[in-house]
């Protein structure tokens, strides 16, 4: 009986997803158009540890996910925002998708 039990236990842990996304949250000042997302999008798309990028004007707002096995290097990511020309306000890392994030905001309007 035990052993079943555990068996069981164990197919249903395997079965759950390892662990949230990680993603990096920046509210950013100075972005007041789709170039201005544009641009920061296609900055962050190019580093390394990136799987997503997802810019929301109207929240000020950047998410970026890392890639499975990868680590978010908050200071680089502060920094590209900084060197395109906007204010990183706060940044802060939080286990969910981008698609998680987008969700959230988009719920918010």
């Amino acid at each position: 009986m035990i052993k079943k039990t555990i068996t069981m236990l164990a197919f249903a842990v395997a079965a759950l997803p390892s662990f949230a996304a990680t993603s990096v949250k920046a509210t950013v000042n100075g972005m007041v158009c789709a170039f201005c997302a544009q641009g920061i999008e296609k900055r962050i798309s190019k580093m390394d540890a990136t799987k997503a990028v997802f810019v929301d004007l109207k929240k000020k707002t950047v998410a970026v996910e890392a890639k499975e096995g990868k680590t978010l290097d908050e200071k680089a990511i502060a920094a590209e925002i900084t060197d395109a020309g906007y204010d990183v306000v706060k940044l802060e890392q939080v286990q969910k998708s981008v698609e998680e994030i987008k969700a959230e905001l988009k719920a918010r309007k």
